[in-house]
């Protein structure tokens, strides 16, 4: 099966795919159909992504890919191969069109004076409110307290 995204064609040859007698909803038929999917797709290879588009794929691959650089899903969420077929298909188009777009940067910026004086006001009041639920020797410190009367 071709796939075409956004002018990057990655060609059938490119897309390996087996199937498999899985588990779940249609994995008990009674002439054990294989019904699961298991698609491999080599990024490392891949000659049609660019160098940028495959190391985004890598990232957000994570665990889905093995140590020989190829993404590999499977699916056992349909009863019919078909269905996990272009389920299959799907995700991979999914990841790649997420790995295609450009990251966008952050522009920094600055905290404007008014917020920063809020935030300190904000902490001095706290700090107040918590000092005074304390004793009376804790607020005014030992050398005002005074003499301790019993």
């Amino acid at each position: 099966m071709m796939l075409e995204l956004h002018g990057i064609a990655i060609g059938p040859e490119e897309i390996h795919e087996s199937f498999m007698r899985c588990s779940g909803p249609g994995g008990q038929n009674v002439n054990k159909v294989n019904s699961g999917v298991q698609l491999r797709f080599n990024v490392q290879d891949c000659a049609s992504l660019p160098e940028d588009v495959r190391s985004r794929l890598i990232r957000i691959a994570g665990n889905r890919m093995n140590k020989a650089g190829e993404i590999v899903l499977t699916v056992q969420k349909h009863r019919s191969q078909f269905g996990n077929r272009q389920e299959a298909f799907f995700r991979l188009e999914e990841m790649i069109g997420e790995a295609l777009k450009e990251p966008v940067s952050r522009k920094a910026t600055r905290v404007p004076r008014g917020a920063r004086q809020r935030r300190l006001d904000n902490k001095r009041h706290r700090s107040r409110v918590k000092r005074l639920r304390g004793s009376v020797a804790q607020r005014t410190g030992p050398a005002e307290a005074g003499p301790v009367l019993f």
